[in-house]
C-alpha cells in the first residue's frame, strides 16, 4: 500500500483500509439509546428465527404441496428456489438502502412483508400464485436478514455485542433445527398451511415491539446516493443464471446461463467505477482472506444447502416416511451442527481459522461422498450417521470461516464485510437448489415423481452428491489457500484505544 491509512488503523496485507475504499458514509446523529436492550434483542432473536424456519420447515412439506397441486419435480425445486431467489436478489440492495434511509424501517417493512406474504401462502390456489407469492415473501426475508444484525450490532456496546450475537446466532441455528421436525409434525397433524400460518403471530408481535419500543433509527450512510443501475444489473444477471439452470438442457438455459455469468462481469467492473457502489467489490479485489474466505462460504453453501431438500422428498417418496417421522430424522444435523459451531467458533481463537475451517469441509466432503451410495433399501441409520458427519463438518467450518471474514477487515468495514458474506449464503443455497433442478430437469423431466419414476429420482440424487463431493474437496484447497490471519485489526483496535 501505498497511501497511508487510518491514523488508528495501520495498513497490512490482508487489511482493507479507508484509504483504499473512498470514505463515502457519514455517521449520522447516533440516537439515543434509552430502549431497552433485551426487547431488541427480543425482536431480533423473533425475526431470526421465522426465516430460517419457514425455509426448513417447507422442504419437508414439499411432497405434501406438490400432490395436492400436482407439482412436476422442477416446480418443486421452484418453491424452496423462488424464495432463495428473491432474497439472494433483494439482500444487496436493501441493505445498502438501510443504511441510507433507516434500518429499523427497512427492518419493519421487511418484517410486515413477510407476515403478510405468510398469510396469502395459506390461501394461494395454484402452483403460479404460489410460487409468486413465495418470491414477495423472499423480498420480505432480504430485508430483515440485512438489517437485524446490523441493528443488533448498533444498540449493543463492543462489551457487550458478542453475546448478543451470539444469542442471535442461536435463534437462528434453532430455526433451522426445529424446521424439518416441528414442520414435519405441522404438516402431519395441521396440514402444510400452518407452516405459513404461524409466522403471521410471530410477525405481528414484532411489528407491536417495533412501534412501541423502538424510537431511534441507524443510517450511516444518510444522503448517499443509491445505485439503482448497479442493483438492476445483478438482480438480473441472477435472475438469467437461475432461470437458465431449469430449463436445461435446452439451448435457451445454456445462453441464459452465459449471459447471466456476463452480467455479473459487468456488475463487478461497474461496481468498482461508481462513487457509491450497492457491493463493495474492492474489497474481495484487495484482500486475499477476505475474498477466499468467502469463496469457501460460496462453495461450502452451494454443496450442502439441496441435501435437505433432496432427503426430504427421498424420505417421503421413495422410502414412504411421513412428514413427521422425515423432520425427526433430518433434525440430525442441523442439532450436531448448533453443537459443535459454538465449540469450533471459541477453537478458531486459539487455532488458526483456516485448519478448523478446512477439517470442517473435510468432514463435509466424507459426508456428501457417503450419500452417492444412496439407494431404495438403504438403511436409516447409515443416513443419520452420514447426516451426523455432515452436520459436526458443517459446524466445523461455519464460524472459524466466519471468524476468518470478520478478522480480515479494518472495524469500518464489518457492515460491508457482513453484508457480502451473507450475499454468499444466499448464492450459495441458490446455486445449490439450481443444480438440483438442473439434474432433475435433465434426468427425470417436467413430471410429477410417482412410483415408475423412482429410478430416475434415485439416478439424480446419485449425480447431485457426486457434484456436491467434488465441490467440497474444490472447497478444502480454497480453504487452506487463504493464508494465515492477520493481526492488524487487533493491532488497528489497540491502537485505538491507545490513542
Amino acid at each position: 500500500m501505498t497511501k497511508k491509512a487510518s491514523s488508528t488503523a495501520p495498513s497490512a496485507k490482508n487489511i482493507v483500509t479507508s484509504s483504499e475504499v473512498p470514505e463515502i458514509c457519514r455517521t449520522s446523529d447516533t440516537p439515543e439509546l434509552n430502549t431497552e436492550k433485551r426487547v431488541v434483542l427480543f425482536i431480533a432473536i423473533l425475526a431470526g428465527f421465522i426465516t430460517p424456519f419457514d425455509g426448513s420447515a417447507v422442504n419437508i412439506a414439499l411432497p405434501t404441496i406438490g400432490a395436492e397441486f400436482h407439482m412436476n419435480a422442477i416446480a418443486l425445486s421452484w418453491v424452496a428456489t423462488a424464495y432463495l431467489l428473491s432474497s439472494a436478489v433483494f439482500l444487496v440492495p436493501f441493505g445498502k438502502i438501510a443504511d441510507i434511509y433507516g434500518r429499523k424501517k427497512v427492518f419493519l417493512y421487511g418484517i410486515a412483508i413477510f407476515s403478510f406474504a405468510s398469510l396469502m401462502m395459506t390461501m394461494v390456489p395454484s402452483t403460479e400464485m404460489f410460487i409468486g407469492i413465495r418470491v414477495f415473501q423472499g423480498l420480505g426475508s432480504a430485508m430483515i436478514f440485512g438489517t437485524g444484525v446490523a441493528i443488533v450490532t448498533s444498540v449493543f456496546p463492543p462489551g457487550e455485542r458478542g453475546k448478543a450475537l451470539g444469542i442471535y446466532i442461536t435463534a437462528v441455528y434453532l430455526g433451522l433445527s426445529l424446521g424439518p421436525f416441528l414442520g414435519g409434525v405441522m404438516t402431519q397433524y395441521l396440514g402444510w398451511r400452518s407452516i405459513f400460518f404461524v409466522n403471521v403471530p410471530i410477525g405481528l408481535a414484532a411489528i407491536l415491539l417495533i412501534l412501541w419500543k423502538l424510537k431511534g433509527e441507524w443510517a450511516e450512510c444518510r444522503g448517499e446516493k443509491f445505485d439503482l443501475t448497479g442493483s438492476v444489473i445483478y438482480g438480473a444477471a441472477v435472475v438469467a443464471v437461475m432461470y437458465g439452470f431449469s430449463v436445461l438442457p435446452h439451448f435457451k438455459g445454456t445462453v441464459l446461463i452465459a449471459v447471466g455469468i456476463i452480467g455479473v462481469i459487468i456488475f463487478a467492473l461497474y461496481e468498482m467505477r461508481v462513487p457509491s457502489p450497492v457491493l463493495e467489490i474492492r474489497l474481495l479485489t484487495k484482500n486475499r482472506i477476505f475474498a477466499l474466505s468467502n469463496l469457501a462460504a460460496l462453495i461450502n453453501y452451494s454443496a450442502t444447502f439441496a441435501v435437505t431438500f433432496l432427503l426430504s422428498l427421498d424420505l417421503q417418496y421413495t422410502k414412504g416416511f411421513t412428514p413427521e417421522h422425515a423432520g425427526i430424522i433430518l433434525i440430525a444435523q442441523p442439532v450436531i451442527q448448533a453443537m459443535i459451531s459454538p465449540i469450533a467458533g471459541r477453537l478458531s481463537d486459539r487455532i488458526e481459522p483456516r485448519i478448523v475451517a478446512s477439517t470442517g469441509m473435510t468432514l463435509t466432503a466424507i459426508g456428501l461422498f457417503l450419500l452417492i451410495f444412496l439407494t431404495e433399501t438403504t438403511s436409516i441409520s447409515y443416513l443419520i450417521l452420514t447426516l451426523l458427519v455432515l452436520g459436526s463438518g458443517y459446524g466445523l467450518f461455519s464460524s472459524p470461516n466466519t471468524n476468518a471474514i470478520m478478522s480480515s477487515v479494518d472495524k469500518r468495514f464489518y457492515g460491508v464485510a457482513s453484508g457480502i458474506n451473507g450475499t454468499m449464503r444466499l448464492l450459495g443455497q441458490m446455486f445449490s437448489m439450481g443444480i438440483a433442478m438442473m439434474i432433475f430437469a435433465v434426468v427425470i423431466g417436467p413430471v410429477e415423481i410417482t412410483p415408475e419414476y423412482y429410478p430416475q429420482f434415485i439416478s439424480s440424487l446419485h449425480y447431485a452428491f457426486i457434484l456436491f463431493t467434488i465441490f467440497c474437496i474444490i472447497g478444502i484447497f480454497a480453504s487452506l489457500a487463504r493464508g494465515k490471519r492477520s493481526l492488524t485489526a487487533d493491532v488497528s483496535t489497540a491502537s485505538a484505544k491507545k490513542n
